[in-house]
């Protein structure tokens, strides 16, 4: 359940809108299926390896196993700096999304709702892991019911069943359908793709506090797939069947969910306060994500703090197994979204997606190369593929084409951030031209740094710590594939086995 409300989020339920108006539903489609094609082979990866090692950190303390300690020093890091942005970017969308709900002439204060959502995280992460894992038990529930509801809605507005008009393929027919903006506007949206996509790697993370990660990590890693195929493509089809790519609503500048696509089609539908459902579940979805991001961050600083890159009294630990220390330092970053509400909330939620996207692309591609890694050091110590609890499928040739997929990502992200700079309209051009040349220095400027910010902070980070510590890459032979090993117990191996008839063992692969 974890990692089906890793990946669905606001990326999916607020940004796939303004995918299908750059690229149209052809395009917009396709990178969700390219990047959902390169995501399916990332965990596979993580699968692999956090099956056999469930490391606290996981992928990011692999590098300092297989490869070179300077390398998981900068991958560490820059996950860090990834969640501790997260967490602003959904403290900034939570504000948003609750003052759909407030008068234009209100004077409740929004910064109150990241302050309140802050106290609540604290609590809920110093009561345990369990009190983390309920939670996001209950909020898969609920964003699988609204996505089920959504699809069957969907399928049934577009055979018009409901709301009177067939669409079928009509929208793809359309002036700028299927490819909209062509090969530009298809690069366009990758990013922002793999913002919707992102979080799907935290099963790595949460096999290190998981009784049996033999069971439990495959059982998530071979769900991805279909979840994959079920949840977003499907909806991606279905959105870019039913509202038309030219659709002002679906640009969502200001990330209302009154411009939700989702919204668009339950209305459609005739579903009478589609919005204010839609807006509970994005609410939902930001507090789900907020605590994923409080969890996920506090796990990342204590592998810091046990692999002596940061001060060792935050990976202290109480009885009830809590990184007190490290929630302390996360929920001080966290307080920083407070400031970012006097900015903008929207503009705030926009900057920071540009960073977070370019750096989940960034660590899909260290996981896919230190797969290649381990892989290649398992076989130099004369060990099996089949002597591995989880063995991935698809191994080298995923690798590769994910690899590539990824490559391509990251070179069209670096191209589009340096083309067709902003020219100034001079000192006698109006204020609108004015105006419109600031929008589009602000979004030139947010190009450059999300797409070349984490390449640059990782490059210094790694050559860095090789300097002054001297780090040299690990011989295949010398790797550590033992050291935090799961070695399963009798009662764990019985649990392996399966359990029930045929029929319920594949449901599950489903429900």
């Amino acid at each position: 359940m974890i990692a089906i409300t890793g990946t669905i989020g606001t990326g999916l339920f607020l940004t796939s809108g303004s995918t299908i108006a750059t690229a149209g539903p052809g395009g917009a489609l396709l990178a969700y299926v390219l990047i959902g094609i390169w995501l399916i082979f990332v965990m596979q990866a993580v699968g692999e390896i956090a099956t056999l090692l469930p490391l606290p950190g996981a992928f990011n303390v692999w590098g300092s196993r297989v490869f070179d300690e300077a390398f998981s020093f900068q991958m560490t890091w820059m996950y860090f700096l990834n969640w501790a942005l997260t967490i602003p970017a959904y403290l900034s969308a939570s504000a948003l999304v609750v003052s759909f709900w407030l008068p234009d002439d209100t004077t409740f204060p929004l910064w109150a709702v990241p302050l309140i959502i802050i106290i609540l995280m604290v609590f809920i992460n110093i009561t345990g892991v369990k009190t983390y894992g309920e939670l996001e038990y209950w909020f898969s529930i609920l964003k699988i019911a609204t996505i089920v509801i959504f699809i069957v809605c969907g399928i049934l507005v577009n055979a018009g069943a409901i709301g009177g008009h067939t669409y079928g393929f009509e929208m793809w027919e359309i002036e700028g359908a299927p490819f909209k903006g062509g090969v530009v506007g298809f690069i366009t949206t990758l990013v922002t793709v793999g913002y919707a996509y992102g979080g799907a790697e935290l099963t790595g993370l949460t096999a290190a506090e998981s009784r049996n990660p033999h069971k439990h990590v495959p059982s998530a890693i071979n769900t991805v797939l279909i979840r994959i195929a079920f949840f977003y493509i499907a909806l991606i089809f279905l959105l870019g069947s039913i509202v038309a790519n030219d659709d002002p609503l679906l640009v969502n500048t200001e990330g209302s969910v009154t411009w939700a696509p989702f919204t668009i089609v339950l209305a459609k539908a005739g579903i009478s306060g589609a919005a204010n459902y839609m807006n509970v579940v994005v609410f939902t979805s930001v507090f789900s994500a907020i605590n994923s991001a409080f969890y996920v961050t506090t796990r990342v600083l204590l592998s810091l703090s046990r692999n002596g890159w940061t001060h060792k009294s935050i990976g202290y630990i109480n009885s009830r197994g809590v990184p007190v220390v490290a929630v302390t330092v996360v929920t001080a970053c966290s307080c920083l979204s407070l400031i970012t509400i006097f900015v903008g909330s929207g503009v705030v939620f926009q900057w920071l997606i540009s960073i977070i996207g370019s750096i989940s692309i960034q660590s899909w591609l260290y996981i896919l190369l230190l797969h290649i890694r381990f892989r290649y050091c398992w076989k130099a110590q004369g060990r099996a593929v089949s002597d591995l609890p989880y063995v991935a499928w698809g191994y080298p040739y995923g690798n590769i084409l994910g690899a590539f997929i990824g490559c391509c990502c990251v070179v069209c992200n670096w191209y589009l951030s340096v083309i067709n700079p902003p020219q100034h309209p001079g000192a006698g051009a109006s204020e609108e031209l004015k105006n419109e040349y600031r929008s589009r220095r602000d979004a030139y400027i947010q190009g450059i740094l999300g797409a070349w910010f984490p390449w640059f902070m990782a490059v210094t980070l790694f050559f860095s710590y090789k300097y002054i510590y001297g780090t040299k890459l690990i011989k295949a032979v010398d790797a550590d594939l033992n050291t935090g090993r799961f070695i399963p117990s009798e009662s764990d191996k019985e649990d392996l086995k399966p359990h029930g008839p045929r029929w319920k063992r594949i449901l599950k692969m489903f429900v």
